[in-house]
């Protein structure tokens, strides 16, 4: 079940007090403009934009969609969500990209706080609420919470216990969870508009990783970055093992790709999965010859199976996926990250595309 976020502290609602960036419909409360990057999503869309419209916030919400050439009903049921309330706007995404879908989105947007929320997310009722408080409280540019894996399935739900531990990602905070502080990137994201104007929005150029890209250009121009744990939004988790294989070598793929873009990114995080899959491959290929290289592979296989017992919240044959799950995570992004071609971006600055228009001067906060 959908773990509800704690509410902020009196303190942090006074703090959403701020006449100065008041252009919402209740005094003193800035509107929201929610952007949604839409493709392929009839399965969870009706249930994310509910979780935006519902949201406990009492300020103006606007929601954009900006949707890409999808190829089930997820157009179809836009246009149903669009009609039947009129805090729902769509644009076209010809590309299909990420990135040109936000972009477009914050194009056609009016508020000066921009809430970024993915087809298959869902929020917490006070998502909003707090993460206006955070805004104000810390000054931050950006503020994220968690990626708070939620499956259905029984496969779903097992990939979601790797996605939410460190044996799964290692010690991303907003997967595994932490105290609230700086980081170095945030889970989707609530941006005060002029720093999004200022930095040119997403690089369009970057298919993953934009999130991670565009809070490392926060951070270079003295943008702080803040994450709490009190801000979460439910992931649904890709359905199949072929899905989580490609979700996970694109992930290595892509970071591989912010680390040519912006030198010195990289840390040991970054660079485990890589080496396990030459200490894997090595071990596997070089037992042949010497037998004793065989227990690289084998104590891997061993860590992950013996590791996933662990794993909380699961039944028993949940539990069976995570021999599969595990390595399927980490190898993947290991092989996307080693393989990721020069070629998908060069470096570079950021191209012109990414570039939103501002539909309004920003005011102070």
């Amino acid at each position: 079940m959908h773990r509800p976020s704690p509410s902020p502290e009196p303190d942090d609602a006074t703090a959403l007090a701020d006449p100065a960036g008041a252009v919402g419909d209740a005094p003193g409360l800035p509107s929201i403009s929610v952007v949604m990057p839409i493709l392929d999503e009839e399965r969870h869309l009706e249930e994310a934009v509910a979780a935006v419209l519902g949201q406990d916030y009492p300020g103006r919400i606007e929601v954009i969609l900006a949707l890409g050439p999808s190829r089930d009903r997820t157009d179809e049921i836009a246009a149903r969500l669009s009609a039947g309330d009129a805090r729902v706007r769509t644009v076209p995404n010809p590309t299909g990209r990420t990135p040109a879908a936000l972009n477009a989105a914050i194009a056609a947007s009016t508020a000066d706080i921009v809430v970024r929320v993915d087809g298959h997310g869902v929020l917490d009722h006070d998502y909003v609420r707090t993460a206006v408080g955070l805004l104000e409280e810390t000054g931050a540019a950006n503020v994220g919470g968690l990626m708070d894996a939620e499956g259905v399935t029984g496969f779903e739900r097992a990939v979601a216990a790797a996605m939410t531990s460190p044996l799964g990602v290692g010690s991303s905070r907003f997967h595994t969870g932490g105290d609230a502080g700086p980081s170095d990137t945030v889970y989707l994201g609530v941006f005060r508009r002029e720093w999004l104007t200022r930095l040119g929005g997403y690089d369009d150029r970057f298919v993953r990783a934009q999130d991670w890209e565009l809070n490392h250009r926060i951070r270079a121009a003295g943008g702080l970055v803040w994450f709490s744990p009190s801000l979460r939004v439910s992931y649904r988790p890709r359905a199949t093992l072929r899905a989580l294989a490609r979700q996970y070598r694109d992930y290595g793929r892509w970071r591989r790709v912010v680390a040519r873009q912006h030198r010195g990114t990289i840390n040991a995080r970054y660079l485990a999965p890589p080496a396990v899959l030459v200490a894997v491959s090595a071990g596997a290929v070089g037992g042949f010859f010497w037998a004793p290289l065989w227990v690289l592979p084998a104590g891997y296989l061993a860590a992950t199976s013996l590791g996933g017992l662990t794993l909380k919240g699961l039944t028993g044959r949940e539990r069976l996926w995570l021999p599969a799950i595990l390595p399927t995570m980490h190898l993947s992004w290991g092989w996307g990250f080693l393989t990721s071609p020069r070629s998908l971006v060069p470096v570079g600055p950021a191209a012109p595309s990414a570039t939103p228009q501002q539909q309004e001067t920003p005011r102070a906060h």
